[in-house]
């Protein structure tokens, strides 16, 4: 990431400045600013450093050789024993991210390992977490923040065989690269958008706004993005077989979300929502008001035993019957309707021999 009025640049080995965490107030700053509360954080991204002058009450500097069941303890340390109480923990796991990448998710043998490995180590949070007493009283959500494709040598984009290095500076490279140009911007522009049938390219007002990914600053004039399996590279091979970071409309890019506790229902299965509505969401668990964000609070009341909601199949059924009740109700209407106004037909009375006898004598 670059920033044009400072000319700073972010990287993942420096990334403790504020000055790139603070234009948002992530959610475990909130919980700790709003309320009397601590936030508690394994190896989470940024929970280090003082954002808005606010660090993580509890936090753990993220080290890759940092096994999963010390993050473990001290998280669940942090939960059952601070004052004033931890109400919102997170905890970072590499996999299967890191072994996506080496094997590409399909690598069936390699990445069957890998997910027993990953289920065993939710049993142990599981089983720690009813030894202490917590299970049943802690919302416990479980989610990532991206898929994974596959990718291969033979899906490469160089960017050298397109347009000379010195034309521009390359910020973030591939799936989505971000390009600063050093020369006439529509000349680098119009040299990209004809390198690859499986790039697009955009200026940076034209980027599609279901990607809300326009109008910052550190957004560069020229963005690439590459087709799903697919990737950018300058004059060289790449070593990843798996990837992620392509179109989020794409079923690959889907994590998934599995959630637990006294505020979820059980047993309940929800249709796709989008990453972003998990804020708003844990603001509501946590009563905290949240600050301005992408996400729908609307998307996940079904998931909440608080909250009333009718789901999109619910929701079909209930207006089918209710067409169908109506239906039968004006039916039934119009054919008493048409019984009571049918003429009788008129005929003379027909006497009998004995109807001339007076009836009182």
């Amino acid at each position: 990431m670059y920033d044009a009025v400072t000319k700073k640049h972010f990287s993942d080995s420096n990334d403790k400045d504020p000055f790139w965490w603070n234009e948002a107030v992530p959610i475990w700053v909130t919980n700790q600013l709003q309320e009397n509360r601590s936030s508690a954080a394994a190896t989470w991204p940024g929970t280090d450093v003082p954002i808005h002058n606010t660090i993580s009450s509890y936090f753990m500097n993220y080290n890759s050789s940092v096994s999963f069941e010390e993050r473990l303890i001290n998280i669940t340390m942090w939960l059952n024993n601070s004052n004033p109480p931890v109400t919102f923990a997170t905890l970072y796991w590499e996999e299967p991210d890191a072994s996506g990448h080496k094997y590409g998710p399909e690598d069936k043998e390699n990445m069957s390992r890998v997910l027993k490995k990953i289920d065993d180590l939710i049993g142990d949070l599981v089983q720690k977490l009813k030894m202490l007493g917590l299970w049943e009283n802690l919302n416990v959500i479980i989610t990532s923040d991206h898929g994974m494709t596959q990718c291969s040598q033979d899906r490469l984009i160089n960017l050298d065989v397109c347009i000379d290095h010195s034309y521009y500076t390359l910020i973030d490279l591939s799936p989505v690269a971000a390009i600063l140009p050093k020369i006439n911007r529509t000349e680098v522009y119009n040299r990209l958008k004809n390198c690859s049938s499986h790039m697009n390219v955009y200026l940076k007002e034209d980027i599609p706004n279901r990607f809300y990914y326009q109008h910052n600053d550190r957004i560069q004039p020229i963005i690439l993005v590459a087709d799903e399996g697919w990737t950018i590279v300058l004059n060289e091979s790449s070593q990843k077989l798996g990837d992620h970071g392509y179109d989020n409309s794409l079923p690959s890019m889907h994590p998934f979300l599995a959630a637990h506790g006294p505020a979820f229902h059980k047993g309940y299965k929800h249709s796709t929502i989008n990453i972003v509505d998990i804020y708003p969401m844990m603001c509501h668990i946590l009563g905290l008001k949240p600050h301005p964000n992408n996400g729908t609070f609307g998307h996940t009341k079904c998931l909440l035993v608080d909250q009333w909601c009718i789901n999109l199949p619910e929701a079909i059924a209930i207006v089918i019957g209710s067409l169908l009740v109506l239906t039968m109700l004006t039916c039934l209407i119009i054919i008493m309707q048409n019984r009571l106004s049918v003429p009788r037909p008129f005929s003379r009375l027909q006497l009998q021999e004995d109807d001339d006898d007076p009836l009182i004598g």
